[in-house]
């Protein structure tokens, strides 16, 4: 970011209905400001774009308030503090929080949620905490390991299996010893489970033979379902769930609105036929417990064991 004497913000201008777009937004420019009591001021060095965004703009209910008309985009950030006037916080300090869509960040310290660890994070590039180091490998971690409780030898289907959240947990189910299905969209994204985050099996939703094919894959059923899309996706995988089985509700992407709901097969027969569980969840239910998922990742990705790919846009 470079140095100035206004800030560059990103605010939401109207409210979308379903995907946002380029329209629901605008440019400002702002003055920096200087911190009051118990404030910091960080220069935002890393901003995301998180698929929960989506629903953190829309009108639709939701488990955070929407971002209000005029308000900078919410979105988690990394930076570093630049000035500070409260004692936890020191100029230099590598932080991320949700900073928002904008060049530089004037918050309460409240809103800072940890300070970088440089060791933690070895020669990885400062954005890795806005990505496996950060919301999505946290969200990966907790809802495979505390919600889809897998055991060695059993099959973890995901989908969105070449996505952010749904590569992390492939990989940390093929660490935990299962045999991974992975699901998502078109040739190059099969590939890239395939060869790049190690899917025992990766299919493409878009063939024809989807839902056989899937069936092959899991011969002794689905054990447990990472589910990020829900839509007709998920109506084949909990349709191949096994006895006691596990889907962990993660993400809807395949649903553009919920207003009115959409309808599509009934599972409450095949979670009473397979005896099985179905459990929602979010990240945050987790908060007090992210440190521990911040150094079993780290692990992870400085060993090798875990790879990522990073799109990052500049400007």
């Amino acid at each position: 970011m470079q140095n100035s004497l206004t800030n560059l913000q990103v605010v939401l201008k109207s409210r979308p209905l379903g995907v946002p777009q380029a329209e629901h937004f605008e440019l400002v420019r702002s003055p920096i400001g200087e911190p009051s009591s118990g404030q910091v001021l960080i220069q935002v060095a890393f901003v995301s774009v998180d698929p929960a965004m989506r629903g953190w703009v829309n009108a639709a209910a939701n488990y955070a308030q929407p971002v209000a008309i005029g308000a900078v985009m919410k979105s988690f950030a990394v930076g570093r503090v630049v000035k500070s006037r409260h004692p936890k916080w020191h100029e230099g300090d590598l932080v991320t929080g949700l900073f928002g869509w904008q060049e530089w960040a004037l918050v309460d310290a409240e809103v800072i949620d940890r300070k970088l660890d440089p060791d933690m994070l070895g020669n990885l590039p400062l954005s890795a905490a806005l990505g496996v180091l950060g919301l999505n490998g946290v969200t990966a971690y907790f809802g495979l390991l505390e919600i889809g409780q897998p055991r060695p030898g059993q099959t973890v289907v995901i989908s969105s299996g070449a996505g952010a959240v749904g590569s992390c947990v492939g990989q940390i189910a093929k660490i935990a010893g299962c045999r991974t299905v992975g699901i998502a969209g078109g040739p190059a994204k099969v590939a890239l489970m395939r060869e790049q985050f190690g899917f025992d099996v990766a299919l493409d939703y878009k063939s024809p033979n989807f839902v056989d094919e899937l069936r092959r894959a899991c011969p002794e059923g689905v054990h447990v379902y990472f589910d990020n899309t829900a839509g007709s996706i998920s109506d084949a995988v909990t349709s191949q769930l096994a006895t006691r089985g596990r889907v962990v509700i993660c993400g809807t992407v395949a649903h553009t609105e919920w207003s009115p709901p959409p309808i599509g097969p009934r599972i409450e027969r095949q979670l009473l036929v397979t005896r099985s569980r179905m459990e929602g969840f979010i990240a945050p239910d987790y908060q007090h417990r992210w440190e521990e998922a911040y150094k079993c990742l780290s692990k992870w990705l400085l060993d090798g064991r875990i790879k990522v790919v990073e799109e990052v846009l500049e400007g």
